[in-house]
């Protein structure tokens, strides 16, 4: 195997001049750059090497191979949204640096196998990846490039193992975690249901509202409140014109201490939403950072701050802090993080102390509170935000199980050591409990956060909230911090499975049959409108199979016959089967 022809393409415009070709792992890779290369082939592990590829000055430096597109079924990327088909390789190079994005991707195959998966080992700086099917030899290909020095050059880890995918992308992390030491311990707070005031309430939040969720989250199984945009401002339009001072309503928020502490009285954390990147016009610090900023954004009626200058990075942790050591807060939602991301940022002014915007931002995050929650959401997902939160959240999906299902399984094949949060989950109020039930399915393996009045429920949707928040929580170690196989990526991961020693729980969201173990404890979720869960089983012997409703109560309790093949068990939208085998 070679270098795929067409490596450059009409968008590249830097000339290279200096060019190696690295065999390793069967694959012949060209390194270029226009600085003089040497370089280094390390197998980690059977069909896994590391390839670091040093200049001898500082240059940008660019790793390209390929490999046979057979038996291709899906391409992976962190910020690949819902589209998981196999693109171009002529399409534009895309960016992972700290503020969004990561530098990872996986070429997948038929039976999930992960036929090549690479990373790069930067996290802070820019790295631009191009991948895609060449057209000329139906082949995949790949590159991978920034800017290197000669002290660390480009590392590059390639996984041709043709293992699970998700086990790639697992090694993936933990080599992340190894080489920079990444990663901070997560409460188990973190990991337990929220309530989010932001679907439930929009703007239109305020102290006593927010009092009114607390007591029945805390009935119903949350452990945390996070309190979105709306707090800091009268203001209810959209946009953020009104965003920057951080200062509590007078309005809404009177006695914003005391109102956390009555929170806290009902045995939740508090977590505040900030929009960290932003100053709005109507603010009266709008004149004050003028000068310090990257961007107008005419849409948001408001600017981006420049993290580059002390100036700026104090102004934003100071607020942020006052609410963990003034207020009394548990925690911080940040927001915007990825706006940060701007395309030829102006040049730094006297005042600034460090040349990129991505070190700016490292270091804003490096000033916040260390003894606190943080949430992060996607689309940033650089493991380089590791050391300076705690839980992440799919991007806004609202009244979508599917795209959260998808997007909470995306950020658990790479989120390290962070707790993995859903989307906040809303429904009518006119909506089935079957359908509630399958919603919070469709996040079973992430953290839920509930954004409705939990004052207005009917009975039957209160049970499903009661019964399935018992059932995250009961699980949390299976679920959260089990061995992690979801499947499909082709088709948005129509079956999930986690497992940690004999207990196995399988999300379905699709009429595909189910893995029985040979023994130890099976739960089935159904989050399909099918009832007819079709169990493959290879050994046998004999199981009690008992099913519960999206209430939780029980529909049948029977024992069954295993032998060698399938068994048919009938299982309600939103219900839950337990199998308990023995051989």
């Amino acid at each position: 195997m070679s270098v795929a022809p067409g490596i450059w393409q009409p968008h590249d415009q830097a000339e290279r001049r200096e060019e190696v070709r690295i065999p390793a792992a069967g694959l012949e890779l060209t390194g270029t750059s226009a600085a003089a290369l040497t370089w280094t082939v390390h197998e980690e592990s059977p069909g896994v090497v590391e390839v670091r590829v040093v200049p001898d000055r500082a240059a940008e430096v660019r790793l390209g191979w390929r490999v046979p597109c057979v038996d291709a079924t899906a391409f992976w990327a962190a910020d690949g949204g819902e589209h998981r088909g196999l693109p171009p390789f002529w399409r534009r190079p895309r960016t992972a640096a700290l503020e969004k994005n990561a530098p990872v991707g996986c070429l997948i195959g038929a039976g999930d196998v992960a036929l090549c998966t690479f990373a790069a080992g930067e996290v802070v700086r820019p790295v631009r990846t191009r991948t895609g099917v060449v057209e000329e030899t139906g082949e995949f290909g790949f590159w991978v490039e920034h800017e290197a020095d000669p002290g660390t050059g480009l590392l590059l880890r390639i996984d041709l193992s043709r293992r699970h995918f998700a086990t790639t992308l697992a090694g993936v992390a933990d080599w992340w975690g190894t080489l920079h030491g990444l990663g901070r311990d997560v409460p188990l707070a973190a990991r337990m249901p929220a309530y989010s005031t932001w679907y439930a309430m929009q703007q239109h939040v305020d102290a006593a509202g927010v009092e009114r969720q607390a007591g029945p989250a805390a009935a119903l199984g949350c452990e945390a409140i996070i309190v979105d945009d709306g707090w800091h401002s009268d203001d209810r339009g959209r946009g953020y014109g009104y965003v920057g001072e951080w200062q509590p309503s007078p309005t809404s928020f009177p006695d914003i201490s005391a109102h956390v502490a009555k929170v806290h009285g009902e045995g939740l954390a508090y977590l505040l939403w900030y929009a960290l990147p932003f100053v709005g016009r109507h603010t009266k610090l709008w004149d004050r950072v003028r000068p310090y900023t990257l961007v107008y954004k005419e849409h948001m009626n408001a600017a981006i701050l420049d993290p580059r200058y002390p100036y700026v990075r104090d102004l934003l942790a100071g607020h942020l802090t006052r609410a963990v050591t003034e207020w009394g807060m548990d925690g911080l939602k940040i927001d915007f993080i990825d706006q940060f991301a701007v395309e030829d940022p102006p040049r730094p002014g006297p005042e600034a102390d460090c040349a990129t915007v991505n070190e700016g931002v490292r270091r804003l995050l490096a000033q916040l509170p260390e003894e606190c929650l943080v949430e992060l959401r996607q689309p940033y997902v650089s493991p380089g935000l590791w050391p300076y939160a705690t839980m992440i959240r799919a991007s806004d999906c609202p009244l979508s199980p599917a795209h959260n299902r998808q997007r909470t399984v995306d950020l658990r094949l790479i989120a390290g050591p962070m707790a993995v949060h859903a989307d906040m989950l809303m429904w009518h109020p006119d909506e089935s409990p079957q359908r509630v039930a399958t919603q919070l399915i469709n996040v079973l393996f992430a953290v839920p956060q509930i954004s409705v009045d939990l004052t207005t429920q009917t009975p039957a949707q209160a049970q499903v909230l009661r019964f399935w928040l018992a059932f995250f929580r009961q699980h949390v170690d299976v679920l959260q911090r089990g061995d992690f196989a979801p499947a499909r990526p082709d088709l948005a991961y129509p079956q999930v499975t986690a497992r940690s020693g004999d207990t196995v729980i399988v999300g379905r969201y699709a009429p595909m049959p189910v893995a029985a173990p040979a023994t130890g404890t099976l739960w089935v979720a159904n989050g399909d409108a099918s009832t007819d869960v079709l169990l493959q089983t290879s050994h046998p012997g004999t199981a009690r199979a008992t099913v519960l409703d999206c209430r939780g109560r029980t529909q049948s309790d029977d024992f069954v016959d295993l032998t060698p093949g399938s068994v048919e068990i009938t299982v309600p939208e939103g219900g839950l089967l337990r199998l308990e085998t023995t051989a």
